[in-house]
């Protein structure tokens, strides 16, 4: 299954640059099938050897030193870069060709199905959804990439008769020339400005995910984000089956592409095919939630699945954690945690969704996003305790204008949750849903979710 890969990568000089949990699943593979083949790993931490006993062990392995990180990499015949290494500031002119990874690696050289999600909000909940729906009527269905399971610790277990769902990140995406099989790009919001040069940069990675699609490929797409709208509009030399996603039921772009839309309770096509019918009884709340079902049903469409099996099991899908997940009810206060709203839009849909936030914590890492309308919406809101963490909680007290709202600028998570406790009324809602990256304070938003439940269910 994977013997093109391995002849590929077997007379290159390979650079891992970062080693890290991709990094380190990539130093596996290629142990598991070229084991006495020379590697170069760079990371900045100079304790590799120590975290990684095997590398200590392997005379095969050169560390390139932290003074060279970074540095000569047009040396190398394939960049092995994990994702979260930024080169915003790099030329990269000399090596560019030679950059890889992972997720371009398995879609040009494994021969399998694949549905690649990506998007800056919703991309975790739809593909999860997506292989939660395909998984019970199919065969041999993994979930890999972004979601927390490296591809190639999984590759080996592949075969031709595979479907593989791919959440794809914008790190993953950016320097990939080839596509998943059914691409979807959910939406498109200012994020990650700290790791690009430029938000059109950002644009362009996600964008990654359909420019090398071919006719026998489908791009499913929200028409209704005005950003995303734009930038498709200049893409239309696009040869692929195009599906667009409309929840307020926008017209096409192009006469050719198929049009889902939200008709009341219902996900119908254009003909009137009714793909889903909400119920009361979905446990993934919200607007938004109904927006990625959208997605996934399109998918359960093009792929022939039972839509009426597959309408059940989307009301029996729980949320994910961090993920407008319910904590507890505490004194007649019911706390939720939405870690992984790191834009202003998630935070909005959070609180459009509960209606009855009393206490809303917000604030986290400042990565220059404009925050204006943000505070404009939470001036125009019955939240009545804003609970402000730093940095740009701080910055977002100063710009909101609400005369019934209390500010409470607090220096870190326990005080956050020690003031909710004390201010938010019975009867109603609590919400941490931060508007802003974890990054500085904690490792992550998993971290600061964790964090935040246990400070929530403590006495």
């Amino acid at each position: 299954m994977i013997n093109d890969l391995i002849e590929y990568l077997k007379e290159k000089k390979i650079l891992i640059l970062g080693f890290g949990m991709e990094g380190y699943s990539t130093y596996r593979l290629i142990r598991r099938h070229l084991s006495d083949k020379e590697l170069f790993i760079s990371d900045t931490n100079p304790d590799v050897y120590e975290k990684y006993e095997e590398l200590s062990k392997d005379v095969n392995v050169k560390i390139v030193s932290q003074d060279a990180y970074l540095k000569n990499l047009e040396q190398y015949d394939v960049i092995m870069k994990t994702p979260g290494i930024s080169f915003k500031d790099i030329d990269t002119s000399k090596f560019r060709s030679k950059i890889k990874s992972q997720i371009e690696l398995f879609l040009e050289f494994v021969n399998v199905f694949t549905i690649g999600v990506t998007g800056t909000k919703g991309k975790s909940t739809t593909s999860s959804l997506i292989y939660d729906i395909v998984s019970k009527q199919r065969e041999d269905v993994h979930l890999l990439g972004n979601i927390g399971v490296p591809l190639f610790d999984e590759i080996d277990k592949l075969t031709e008769k595979s479907i593989v769902v791919l959440e794809l990140s914008s790190h993953q995406l950016e320097f990939v020339e080839v596509a998943p099989n059914i691409a979807i790009l959910l939406n498109l919001f200012e994020e990650h400005l700290d790791h690009y040069k430029s938000y059109e940069h950002y644009i362009n990675a996600k964008l990654n995910i359909c420019k090398y699609q071919n006719e026998n490929d489908y791009f499913l797409y929200s028409i209704d984000n005005e950003c995303l709208k734009e930038h498709i509009e200049k893409l239309r030399e696009l040869k692929q089956n195009i599906y667009e996603i409309s929840f307020e039921g926008n017209s096409k772009i192009n006469a050719k592409d198929r049009l889902i839309i939200r008709k009341e309770n219902t996900a119908i096509t254009e003909e009137g095919e009714v793909l889903y019918t909400d119920s009361d009884s979905r446990q993934i709340l919200g607007d938004h939630n109904f927006n990625n079902i959208m997605f996934a049903m399109t998918v359960a469409k093009i792929m022939n699945l039972d839509l009426k099996k597959a309408n059940e099991d989307i009301y029996k899908f729980a949320p994910l954690e961090h993920r407008m997940e319910f904590v507890a009810e505490i004194d007649g206060v019911k706390y939720y945690n939405d870690s992984i709203a790191t834009i202003p839009a998630s935070t909005i849909n959070g609180v459009e969704t509960l209606k009855n936030v009393n206490t809303l914590i917000i604030g986290g890492k400042d990565r220059g996003i404009d925050y204006r309308e943000f505070a404009e919406f939470l001036s125009n809101t019955n939240i009545e305790h804003l609970i402000c963490l730093p940095d740009t909680g701080w910055k977002i007290a100063e710009m909101v204008e609400n005369s019934n709202m209390e500010k409470y600028i607090v220096n870190n998570m326990e005080e956050a949750v020690e003031f909710a406790k004390k201010l938010t009324e019975r009867g109603t809602s609590c919400l941490l849903s931060p508007a802003a990256s974890s990054y500085g304070f904690f490792k992550n938003f998993k971290e600061r979710g964790n964090l935040f439940k246990k400070l929530v269910l403590e006495g």
